[in-house]
């Protein structure tokens, strides 16, 4: 009741609180060396990786992952670490459940002194948040949805 009661609270002061649902399920980026790299093609933005084998065996032979975020507004790619994310540096530091995962992020995005971003399009409202810890930066976008592809 006391979360419900404080959701409620900031929502009547007009500050929601951010919340994270976890996208990665029985996957994630590799965690040395994830070779990140953005392809854009129109309004989808293709994010591609090297997938983790060491925490999932079953990607030993996938040699990428490709997430296409369809419909996406801007991105952008930070240069937020792992380490700044521990000692406290990084804006979701404190509210982010785990570092190194792919969330879609809703509430207070925190967004003040972000100047970085790519646009593509304007955002609607159906646009989400994503978010995705790599080892040495991390990648946001809005976008209308996302999907995911193995490549050997």
């Amino acid at each position: 009741v006391h979360a419900s009661l404080k959701r409620n609270l900031a929502w009547v002061l007009g500050r929601m609180p951010t919340e994270f649902v976890k996208l990665n399920q029985n996957w994630n980026a590799e965690p040395n060396a994830p070779g990140v790299s953005i392809t854009l093609t129109g309004s989808n933005l293709l994010l591609t990786f090297r997938p983790n084998p060491f925490q999932f065996p079953e990607y030993r032979n996938i040699d990428w992952i490709t997430l296409t975020f369809h419909g996406c507004a801007r991105y952008r790619l930070g240069s937020v670490n792992d380490e700044a994310w521990y000692a406290g540096r990084c804006r979701f530091s404190d509210t982010a459940p785990e570092w190194g995962q792919f969330f879609d992020v809703t509430g207070d995005l925190k967004l003040e002194g972000l100047d970085d971003w790519v646009a593509i399009a304007p955002i609607c409202r159906e646009t989400k948040h994503y978010l995705f810890y790599f080892r040495d930066k991390e990648f946001e976008c809005d976008a209308l949805r996302w999907s995911k592809r193995n490549a050997a």
